[in-house]
């Protein structure tokens, strides 16, 4: 009857703590395409929670009660870094957090670009596929720092990560390639696409500056619409995080065409074109080949 009576406490236990046993990592991504690349190599490990959804803006985000909940039970907090979310600090301060926060762009060789008359770090870095690797590899390694039980599962997964990112990159630059050299000019909303442009060879020019919060001076535009009719660039391209009226307005101030969205600081909805960080490239790149074209 003992026996009995301790197999039923035990069953009893079991159910009163659900997968105690087996309790997930709770991670917390601070945007969705770190969110995804996290979601990649901890796999069914952990659950992931990301602050900055799909079509949103990091740059002009505004955190709630909600996500500091999020941040107080995560385990790690992953970030982009350089920048583009330094409202972390105060969240992460408010949720009263003690766990580690994990910059993904650490070791990344960054760039720099003017705005507003100050020299700024471009926090745009997963632009380039190769700094992608370099992302997976913080995030495994933060993640094998904080369940080392599943090491080699976190580093499995990194490695299979790693190596379809470089065949993409592999790909990506095969596209490119087919794409004259004096063709490769592209304008875009705002400032996203330094690292891609740097990596792939193009020239990516835009009315507004690194922030989607930026505004273009009229001077600004003037002379970007002029160079437009000048050069000849038909590729013109919204983002999914920015207002369409004045890439509309510009279009039709200069007879560029629009060649549909490109997904810079966000994925799309997991029903959309651009679910994850792989499919983003596999979205943007060949749109980007057939607008090019026609320059």
């Amino acid at each position: 009857m003992k026996k009995l009576v301790a197999l039923i406490g035990l069953v009893l236990l079991a159910v009163a703590t659900p997968g105690m046993a087996a309790d997930k990592l709770r991670l917390v991504a601070s945007f969705s395409v770190l969110g995804d690349m996290v979601r990649r190599i901890a796999d069914d490990h952990a659950e992931v929670t990301t602050l900055v959804g799909p079509d949103g803006d990091a740059h002009t985000f505004e955190p709630t009660p909600t996500d500091a909940k999020e941040v107080a039970s995560a385990k790690v907090v992953f970030v982009n870094g350089l920048g583009l979310d330094r409202w972390i600090e105060s969240l992460a301060h408010s949720a009263e957090y003690q766990g580690p926060v994990i910059t993904a762009s650490n070791g990344i060789k960054t760039r720099t670009m003017v705005e507003d008359n100050e020299t700024i770090t471009d926090p745009h870095a997963w632009q380039d596929l190769r700094n992608g690797e370099i992302y997976a590899a913080n995030i495994a390694e933060a993640l094998i720092a904080a369940d080392p039980q599943n090491a080699a599962d976190y580093a499995r997964n990194r490695d299979a990560y790693v190596a379809e990112l470089a065949a993409l990159d592999d790909e990506v630059r095969q596209q490119f390639a087919a794409v004259p050299a004096a063709k490769r000019r592209v304008i875009t909303s705002h400032d996203a696409f330094g690292y891609f442009g740097a990596a792939y060879g193009i020239e990516f020019l835009a009315p507004e500056g690194l922030s989607t919060e930026a505004e273009a001076s009229a001077g600004d535009l003037k002379k970007l619409m002029t160079q437009i009719k000048r050069e000849g660039i038909k590729a013109l391209y919204l983002e999914n995080i920015t207002d369409p009226r004045m890439m509309t307005m510009i279009a039709g101030e200069t007879g560029a065409e629009l060649g549909g969205s490109l997904f810079s600081d966000a994925l799309s909805p997991p029903d959309g074109p651009a679910p994850t960080y792989v499919g983003m490239f596999k979205n943007n790149v060949p749109k980007l080949v057939a607008g090019m074209a026609r320059n």
